[in-house]
């Protein structure tokens, strides 16, 4: 399939049955064996990313894109804590939930700023650019394309999750337990490191943290980048 028939398949699985699905994973409520190992997955990126952006002692006066923001999982965080956040997602469920999750966590509307957008038809200038968890759903040339856009968006610096591809990770897929149960996501595309740092590198960027979550179903390579 092509890169608009991964878009299109994304767009209705997460506006769909994925949606009740990651939408409890990403909640707090009771959920399986494999969905609470994700959910917990998920969180320690989420934490691994405040935890930078709080290092540095500047996150109340930073400009946030949030590419592919779910359910406000990183943003409406990053928002408590002061920075000014704009939350974009290509499901206009996971956003209207997101929504809802900040006015009962913050109290008001105006900070995160909610959009349904798919992330090719992003713009605008923002100090810090992040994407977690997106480009699993996507073939490495339109990764490539996706980062290079984000790059685009980014004044200062780029934060991106990926499934990295290994021997094991590779393995994993195949038997089909990457993305294990009856209600599985979208097709599930693992990148090789070296390609997403080239892409970076291509585009002005360079590493300059690392991270990596592993649990037993999620796996996620976390890098940040910034300008040379």
């Amino acid at each position: 399939m092509n890169a608009a028939d991964d878009k299109t398949i994304v767009r209705e699985y997460f506006n769909s049955t994925g949606f009740e699905r990651w939408k409890r994973i990403y909640g707090d409520g009771e959920v399986n064996k494999v969905q609470l190992d994700i959910r917990n997955g998920h969180q320690q990126t989420v934490d691994t990313v405040i935890g930078w952006l709080k290092a540095d002692n500047n996150l109340a006066t930073l400009s946030i894109c949030d590419a592919g923001c779910g359910v406000g999982s990183l943003s409406i965080p990053l928002a408590a804590d002061g920075a000014k956040v704009y939350a974009s997602d290509i499901s206009e469920k996971m956003v209207t939930e997101g929504k809802e999750r900040a006015l009962q966590t913050l109290g008001k509307a105006e900070n995160p700023t909610f959009a349904v957008q798919d992330l090719e038809s992003l713009n605008g200038s923002y100090h810090t650019v992040i994407c977690l968890d997106v480009l699993i759903h996507y073939p490495q040339e339109k990764a490539d394309e996706m980062i290079s856009h984000l790059c685009s968006l980014a004044q200062s610096r780029l934060i991106l999750s990926f499934a990295p591809k290994t021997c094991a990770l590779t393995l994993l897929k195949k038997i089909g337990s990457f993305f294990p149960g009856p209600s599985k996501t979208t097709r599930a595309y693992l990148h090789r490191e070296a390609d997403v740092m080239k892409i970076l590198e291509t585009n002005g960027f360079a590493v300059q943290r690392k991270a990596m979550t592993k649990t037993r179903f999620y796996f996620s390579r976390l890098l940040e980048a910034t300008r040379m």
